[in-house]
């Protein structure tokens, strides 16, 4: 009977073999072409058919509604008992209080994802192969490996630029290579396979999960908690292959037993690499610093975070480079696929390391062993509803005041300690929790850098990007907390004469978005003012009964129209007891604005998809997009607002002047960025770099004895000097006119955050509403010639011109999405300012 069962077994297990294909055996093109998406789908449903090392797990989908999958690849005891090694890790760390039924050993849990970038598809394609061979049954070393490890594969977090990008370039080549670089296949069209649909970089978005992708991805990622997780990118086609151990800055919370990860992937990778005689380079150019790339937030959730790099970007099929080789699609697939299986082989290497460092991470954590603060205090306001959210999809444990009490700390807005007093309602976290150091990553006012030549951003605090009054504790105050906001019940009244909405925050914005489509006439507030049991503050919304008759039931429709901003009251009276009446002047109808935003080539795409974003799922707004090519053929009529984005608009004179006449008769231009270039210096405008001919001359000559300063400089510290006029990413203070309606809401100052070095004095003529004052506020790296350059430098201003007026943005309030209070920013530019 034994041997029947082994002979059957091994009949069984023969199948298997027979049947389970590589992808060159089960995709005709693959290696040569880029797959459609359906076909790396389908390859990987043949996986998990015809093998019992991998089973799916649809985690989501797309913005175009491409389905979102894992696979997790183990052996096939460790897969039916996934459940158990999945809790027991949680429970080890603090991340579960359920505790597994049954005994389960320990194992390394790595998480590989592929193609966060569309067009890059030599990361997507490799994920095939690398699946393959991880359960390929004559791959005798990746059995040994998963007996200790569960890989969780992503094979393209980003499938619709993947698409794209794939289904473009099917449509411009043909049977012949074209390794030319003049050949169309290596000039991809806008806006590119890069971003997601709404034009999002989704690997920079992984700690602010503004995109529907990121949010379904890290729901599952902290189900998991990875212990090691290995990002899968491509660069410019002539580059080497990049690996890990990363370059500087890595940021200060990045543990000695990662970093000796990194060293160990790095020695093993290159003896593989060496064998074949490959090109590659470590600790060069990409950090470990900004917390929401696909490296570092992991890192900051106590995994090794690493981006694997190669060269192919433009590519196409196949390229020839710089030093004369063809690179070809298979090339990177094999590139790719020998650097991924040697991480697998040095997670399960290191196991016992890697499991006992992962705890450790969390222990220290809960213990509150690292950082200087030990709690967060964000005073309650409408956009910390917003805040709460994103700690929720980080899995941040928070909780709300119960009781008042005065305390002292670290005040974000004055950048020092101050007295202050923590009020019902309040937000309370503290850093003695499992997410301690993603806690005080996102928190920190002054991330601490050891090298300023950065690749991204350098400041992002939380407080700042919301603009929340908000305090950093040294200590563990005893405070009375809940686990819900109370809000306060309605007034009473006999008839509802008018409903007043608070605004501040981007649900204010969606309320009034939903108002206005509904044909519902809203006034906002131009003046302080207070009302039975109600202070209005400016920007405030009002909608009378009066204003709204033809409604059949004004109450129960606008009860409906506000359920979800639940700090809305109703008001009996319109007769104020400090202030305007709300039938006055200080209390203007707004106009439903009818919105044009422009795209194509010329366009920044991501700051069209940031814009994009902001109105069709932020706010559900209707706004129209047309390619820059045919703005001769839109009648601006049609519209009340052009919104403009960071872009090289090269507009003929006579479509600078429909634009002019645009404004002239009552329509607004919002310019952002290098959008202003349209505006500056041309007659009709005040726009200009300085404020006076003597500035300017000021600067010239401040150029020249730099020049010559330059003539005795080395030649190998020049790309150092260069960061001196530079800001990679930095946080600003900004005084602003809080009378202005493009300050509405957004507290007693505003911090920028500053991604340009582009700067202007303060304008004549022209509303200055934020700007960047003398000896100003600052985190981050701004480069030392450039920090005195930015005072008394515009960042927000509106001209006004005829009837209408142009909103110069110097900085993008919509930079990312994640920075808040520059959506409100925005939202007032489009609703309020008039």
């Amino acid at each position: 009977m034994k041997k029947l069962f082994l002979s059957l077994l091994f009949l069984f297990t023969l199948t298997l073999q027979a049947q389970l294909k590589s992808p060159g055996e089960f995709i005709p093109s693959y290696g040569s072409q880029v797959s459609y998406y359906h076909q790396l789908e389908n390859y990987f449903t043949h996986l998990t058919q015809n093998s019992d090392y991998i089973l799916k797990k649809p985690y989501g989908y797309t913005y175009q509604e491409r389905s979102l999958n894992v696979y997790y690849i183990s052996t096939p005891q460790n897969l039916k008992d996934l459940e158990n090694i999945r809790q027991n890790h949680l429970y080890q760390i603090g991340l579960s209080d359920k505790k597994p039924t049954t005994t389960v050993t320990d194992k390394a849990i790595v998480w590989i994802s592929f193609n966060v970038h569309g067009n890059e598809p030599g990361a997507a394609e490799s994920s095939m192969n690398v699946a393959f061979e991880l359960i390929n049954p004559n791959n005798k070393n990746t059995k040994e490996w998963l007996e200790n490890t569960i890989v969780i594969l992503d094979p393209c977090l980003n499938p619709d630029g993947y698409s794209r990008y794939g289904n473009w370039l099917r449509d411009v080549t043909g049977q012949q290579l074209h390794p030319g670089l003049t050949d169309r296949e290596h000039m991809e069209p806008w806006p590119g396979g890069r971003q997601n649909h709404y034009a999002y970089d989704l690997n920079r978005d992984w700690a602010w999960q503004t995109q529907a992708e990121s949010q379904q991805r890290i729901r599952l990622f902290n189900e998991w908690m990875p212990m090691v997780h290995v990002d899968v990118h491509e660069m410019g086609y002539n580059e080497p292959y990049f690996f890990p151990p990363a370059a500087e800055p890595m940021h200060e919370y990045i543990t000695q037993a990662q970093k000796d990860f990194h060293v160990a992937i790095g020695e093993m990778t290159s003896k593989r690499f060496d064998l074949k005689g490959w090109n590659y380079y470590t600790r060069e150019r990409f950090d470990l610093f900004y917390p929401s790339y696909g490296d570092t937030y992991p890192s900051f959730n106590g995994a090794v975070g690493m981006t694997y790099e190669q060269g192919g970007i433009g590519a196409g099929r196949a390229v020839v480079m710089s030093n004369g080789n063809i690179l070809t699609l298979q090339d990177r697939i094999d590139h790719h696929t020998e650097a991924v299986l040697t991480a697998v082989e040095t997670a399960s290497w290191q196991k016992d390391k890697l499991v006992k460092n992962f705890r450790q991470y969390y222990k220290d954590g809960k213990e509150g062993n690292k950082g200087k603060y030990k709690t967060y205090i964000i005073k309650n306001n409408g956009k910390t509803q917003q805040l709460a959210e994103l700690l929720e999809r980080n899995k941040i444990q928070f909780a709300y005041a119960k009781e008042s009490k005065k305390l002292n700390g670290y005040s974000y807005m004055e950048n020092g300690d101050k007295d202050f007093t923590v009020e019902p309602n309040d937000l309370i976290i503290s850093a003695k929790q499992p997410k301690s150091i993603l806690t005080q990553v996102l928190f920190e006012p002054a991330p601490k850098l050891t090298d300023s030549l950065s690749y991204d951003i350098t400041a992002w605090a939380l407080p700042y990007a919301y603009g929340v009054e908000s305090y950093a504790l040294k200590n563990s105050p005893k405070i009375d907390t809940k686990k819900e906001i109370n809000y306060k019940g309605k007034l009473d009244f006999e008839r509802a004469y008018a409903y007043y909405i608070p605004w501040n925050g981007r649900a204010s914005a969606r309320t009034l978005a939903c108002l206005l489509k509904s044909g519902i006439k809203v006034r906002s507030a131009r003046k302080a003012s207070f009302f039975r049991g109600v202070r209005i503050k400016p920007g405030d919304l009002i909608v009378l009964k009066g204003d709204n008759q033809s409604l059949y039931d004004f109450k129960n429709t606008m009860d409906m129209l506000l359920e979800n901003k639940p700090d809305y009251e109703v008001l009996e009276s319109g007769f104020s007891l400090e202030g305007g009446d709300l039938g006055g002047e200080y209390y203007p109808l707004l106009s439903a604005p009818r919105v044009l935003l422009l795209s194509g080539e010329s366009v920044n795409a991501t700051d069209f998809g940031q814009a994009w974003f902001y109105f069709d799922q932020m706010i559900e707004y209707p706004v129209s997009i047309v390619d820059v090519r045919n703005i001769s053929r839109v009648n601006f009529s049609d519209f009340t607002t052009i919104v403009l984005v960071d872009g090289w608009y090269d507009f003929t004179e006579d479509q600078k002047s429909d634009l002019d006449n645009f404004i002239k008769d009552g329509g607004k231009v919002i310019a952002i960025g290098n959008a202003l270039g349209i505006f500056e210096d041309r007659a009709g405008y005040n726009l200009t770099r300085f404020a006076s001919e003597q500035d300017k001359q000021d600067e010239l000559d401040r150029k020249e004895e730099e020049a010559l300063r330059a003539r005795f400089m080395d030649y190998k510290n020049a790309e150092r000097r260069s960061i001196s006029e530079s800001v990679p990413g930095a946080v600003v203070e900004n005084v602003i006119d809080k009378s202005h309606p493009l300050s509405y809401g957004l507290g007693d100052k505003y911090f920028s955050l500053k991604t340009s070095d582009t700067h202007y004095q303060l304008l004549k003529d022209a509303w200055n509403v934020a700007y960047v004052p003398k000896d100003y506020i600052s985190f981050g790296f701004i480069g030392q010639n450039l920090r005195k350059k930015l005072e008394n430098t515009v960042t927000f201003a509106v001209e006004q011109k005829g009837s209408g007026q142009v909103i110069y943005m110097i900085d993008n309030p919509l930079f990312r999405g994640f920075w808040e209070n520059g959506n409100l920013l925005f939202s007032n530019a489009v609703f309020l300012v008039d």
